[in-house]
């Protein structure tokens, strides 16, 4: 029998993946999340937290996962790939994965359970939804600065890589 190339790799053991990375994390100085990026069951990247271990609030999984997942493609677009998380991604990582273009995310555990681990996933979800006056940190917009001069610009510009 001929054997074909490699079969992919199933969700389960993809997000299995994720989760093995989440502890290998832990075990590293980081937090207890883990991604995996993949394209047509192959992966490409594959990161876990590291926050702390890094000093840097925006390093979680799913983050550094996208920003090496588009190293390997050369791409700001990640349209036809997957992200498995240990965890229900947060509010900055779901921007993130919307802003790559990913349209199917598999994960493990969720927001509540991150809460009860003490993670402010819940909460930061919660204020997402209030107008930003409502919310806990304190928000004004000044009234007389032209911000929308750089849309504009933007608009007419002829050498602009759409995202």
């Amino acid at each position: 029998m001929i054997m074909k190339k490699e079969e992919k790799k199933s969700d389960r053991e993809l997000l299995r993946r994720a989760v093995e990375i989440a502890i290998e994390g832990i075990h590293k100085g980081g937090g207890p999340f883990g991604a995996v990026v993949t394209r047509d069951g192959e992966i490409i990247s594959e990161a876990y937290n590291e926050v702390v271990y890094i000093s840097d609030p925006t390093a979680h999984a799913e983050i550094l996962a996208i920003r090496k997942a588009c190293e390997q493609t050369g791409s700001h677009i990640l349209q036809d790939c997957t992200l498995y998380a240990s965890c229900e991604p947060c509010p900055m990582c779901l921007g993130a994965i919307y802003w790559a273009g990913i349209k199917k995310v598999i994960y493990a555990a969720d927001r509540l359970d991150a809460d009860k681990a003490g993670f402010g996933d819940k909460f930061f979800y919660e204020e997402m939804l209030k107008d930003p006056e409502k919310r806990n940190l304190k928000f004004r917009r000044i009234s007389g600065i032209d911000g929308k001069e750089a849309f504009r610009i933007w608009i007419s510009y002829e050498n602009k890589i759409p995202y």
